[in-house]
C-alpha cells in the first residue's frame, strides 16, 4: 500500500476536479457547437432556395407546407370583371422560412424568398358545419412568386405548376407582372395582403401604404 500525505491528496483532488471542469466545458462547447451546426442546418435546408433544373425550370418545393404561413384569402378577385368558379376559392400563401427570418430582421424580402400560392375549393356544407367556408381539396395549379435577381429582370419570377411537374418562368408580357408593379405595396409582392407581415415592413418604412 502506498501512503500519500494529506497535501499529496489534496493535489490530486483539485487534479481530478480540474479534468472534470474541462471536460464539462468541452461538452458545453460540443453541444453549442451541435445547436449552432442545427440551425445553420435549418437555414439551408433543402429547398430553402429556388433551385433549378438544368433547363431553367422552378423545381416545385414538396414541403412548402411546412413553410410560414402568411395568409388566407376567400374568393379574392384583382380585376372588376366577376369570377364564376363555380364554388367558392380559398388561397393560401407560404413563403420559405429562411427568407421570412431575414425579412423579420430587416423589413424587405431577399433573394431566394420563394411565395407559394395554393388554391384550394372552398364549401360551406360538411360534418357540422352551419355556416361560413372552409378549404377542401387542392384543385388548381400551384403559383410561385420568386426573388432571384441575377436571373430575372426586374429580379421577380413568376412560375405556375402543371401537375406538380417542374414549372416554367412565365414571359415577362404576362400580367402579372405589371399588376404586381404596379399594385404590389413592398417590391411588387402583395404584403398589403399579409397580415403578419405588413407591421413589419411599416416599422421597418419599406412599406408603400398607398397601396
Amino acid at each position: 500500500m502506498i501512503m500519500r500525505s494529506a497535501s499529496t491528496k489534496f493535489c490530486i483532488v483539485l487534479a481530478v476536479s480540474a479534468a472534470a471542469l474541462i471536460a464539462s466545458q468541452a461538452s458545453v462547447k460540443a453541444i453549442a457547437g451541435a445547436t449552432t451546426n442545427g440551425s445553420a442546418g435549418m437555414a439551408a435546408e433543402p429547398n430553402a432556395e429556388p433551385r433549378y433544373t438544368d433547363n431553367g425550370e422552378l423545381i416545385l418545393p414538396a414541403d412548402y407546407r411546412d413553410w410560414i404561413f402568411l395568409t388566407s384569402g376567400v374568393n379574392m378577385n384583382y380585376s372588376d370583371e366577376l369570377l364564376n368558379m363555380g364554388h367558392e376559392m380559398v388561397d393560401n400563401v407560404f413563403v420559405n422560412p429562411a427568407s421570412w427570418k431575414m425579412f423579420k430582421a430587416a423589413g424587405r424580402w431577399p433573394d431566394g424568398t420563394i411565395f407559394v400560392k395554393e388554391g384550394r375549393v372552398g364549401s360551406s356544407k360538411g360534418s357540422i358545419n352551419k355556416s361560413g367556408i372552409f378549404q377542401t381539396e387542392r384543385r388548381f395549379d400551384l403559383e410561385i412568386h420568386v426573388r432571384d435577381s441575377k436571373r430575372f429582370k426586374g429580379g421577380w419570377g413568376f412560375f405556375v405548376n402543371v401537375a406538380d411537374r417542374p414549372a416554367r418562368v412565365l414571359p415577362a408580357s404576362a400580367s402579372c407582372y405589371t399588376c404586381h408593379e404596379k399594385n404590389g405595396a413592398l417590391d411588387t409582392t402583395f404584403t398589403q395582403f399579409y397580415p403578419t407581415a405588413k407591421p413589419i415592413a411599416e416599422k421597418a418604412g419599406t412599406f408603400d401604404p398607398s397601396k
